[in-house]
């Protein structure tokens, strides 16, 4: 094995001291999702979330959006709305309407550390085929992190989600992944949503990462737009995904953006 691969990996495995500096930022990514659900009702418009998630982050928080700045990106958060898979970007002209469903993507920095999450939201009142769309794609990223643990594969993971998406006739889109993370947003580990068991790196206490599956009504082919950022189906049908930062630990996986909502 290279240095440098000895290196990489040692990045992956983070010490209790780090952990806990990641339950902070994981904690103040997820009360932003907390704090911006009432607020998500038809009328508003994505630019205007965006506006109020970044004032609480910053003032509310004392914490950076780490998503300003990225790569040129000038929003803190990814509103990704019916069809728009991913990394759709906060406009004051787009309000939602009765019926739409909406992804809001966060992460916050807070002391060097990150915490990345999403959450689907139903604006509205919504057809049942997207209720089940939103549904479903939630228990797959559960069934997903179900799967971390030491000694499991990341293969383990995708192949849990992919199962239960396809199950339900569904489509996991493959452009576009999970990620390793820690005081680099976006760092190795890549986590597929799709995969064989037995596959992949294997999973030590310590990592960190994110898992985040994207979910098609229709066909898992996608089209980047123009803008560079704003990912969308081809066959223009929706999409959901929901997206937690977890860490593994030594009998299993702890969620680091875990809401109170949430039994887990």
């Amino acid at each position: 094995m290279s240095i440098e691969k000895i290196n990489k990996s040692q990045k992956m495995i983070k010490t209790s001291e780090q952990i806990e500096k990641m339950r902070l930022a994981g904690k103040l990514a997820s009360e932003v999702l907390e704090m911006i659900t009432p607020l998500v009702k038809p009328g508003i418009s994505t630019g205007k979330l965006d506006e109020i998630c970044h004032e609480f982050i910053v003032h509310e928080q004392g914490s950076i959006p780490a998503n300003v700045g990225y790569r040129g990106y000038e929003k803190t958060i990814c509103s990704s709305l019916n069809q728009v898979v991913c990394h759709g970007i906060p406009d004051f002209n787009r309000i939602l309407m009765d019926g739409d469903i909406l992804n809001i993507d966060v992460t916050v920095k807070k002391d060097g550390w990150h915490g990345d999450t999403s959450k689907m939201f139903l604006v509205g009142k919504t057809q049942p085929h997207n209720e089940r769309l939103v549904k479903i794609t939630q228990e797959c990223l559960y069934k997903g992190m179900e799967k971390v643990k030491p000694g499991a594969y990341l293969g383990d993971i995708g192949h849990a989600i992919q199962q239960h998406a396809e199950k339900n006739h569904y489509s996991v889109v493959e452009d576009y992944c999970g990620h390793g993370i820690g005081e680099v947003y976006h760092e190795d580990p890549q986590v597929l949503h799709y995969g064989q068991p037995g596959t992949g790196l294997r999973l030590k206490e310590g990592m960190c990462f994110t898992i985040e599956p994207m979910i098609n009504l229709g066909t898992k082919f996608t089209k980047a737009l123009s803008d560079g950022w704003t990912v969308e189906t081809k066959d223009g049908r929706n999409s959901a995904q929901w997206e937690h930062t977890l860490t593994v630990t030594s009998t299993g996986y702890e969620v680091l953006t875990k809401r109170s909502e949430e039994n887990l």
